[in-house]
């Protein structure tokens, strides 16, 4: 029964973070939001560390279960290109304000709750793009060094464009960039 619930309280914790983000998270705003209190909230996921923690993990699931398909295909820059289509639609901006706001947190704060999420997600993109290489160049320093680039290109245009909202021009951008990788 505390599983269930537990379960239940992290979505409706998520989709609160996904509004209002994470930076001043406190509970007794999110337990009244959620419907519930923040002596079951620390309850159920030990302290509101952990409860981050949840929550920086649903994100990066949600993340990967969306990236992982659209990843395969014709190479590298084909997959970045169906990688950037789901970056750049609009509804996944929540999510996507929710990553960058962890992955700048996990910088400054090395042993908080967010310890290792910059890092993690660099090493799940990368595994990501490499599904998209030949075997043959997936496991070689060249290989390596171009979903590097990819992945480079990729944030650097995703920061852009949730700062700017500015679709078309960081589109074409990452279109001119991954030609390179064709």
């Amino acid at each position: 029964m505390a599983a269930g619930r537990r379960e239940e309280l992290l979505e409706l914790a998520y989709a609160y973070v996904g509004e209002h983000g994470l930076s001043d998270l406190s509970l007794r705003p999110l337990a009244a939001a959620i419907g519930s209190s923040p002596r079951v909230l620390l309850f159920l996921f030990g302290s509101k560390d952990g409860l981050v923690k949840a929550l920086l993990a649903r994100a990066r699931a949600e993340e990967l279960a969306l990236l992982h398909g659209r990843a395969r295909g014709d190479g590298l820059a084909a997959a970045a290109e169906a990688v950037w289509g789901w970056l750049s639609d609009e509804a996944h901006r929540p999510l996507l304000r929710l990553w960058v706001e962890a992955y700048a947190r996990s910088l400054l704060d090395r042993d908080g709750p967010w310890s290792g999420f910059a890092a993690g997600t660099v090493a799940d993109w990368l595994a990501v793009l490499a599904d998209a290489q030949p075997p043959d160049v997936r496991d070689t320093p060249a290989g390596e060094a171009a979903r590097t680039a990819v992945l480079a290109v990729l944030r650097g245009a995703l920061l852009d464009l949730l700062a700017t909202g500015d679709a078309a021009r960081t589109t074409a951008a990452v279109t001119l960039r991954l030609a390179s990788f064709a």
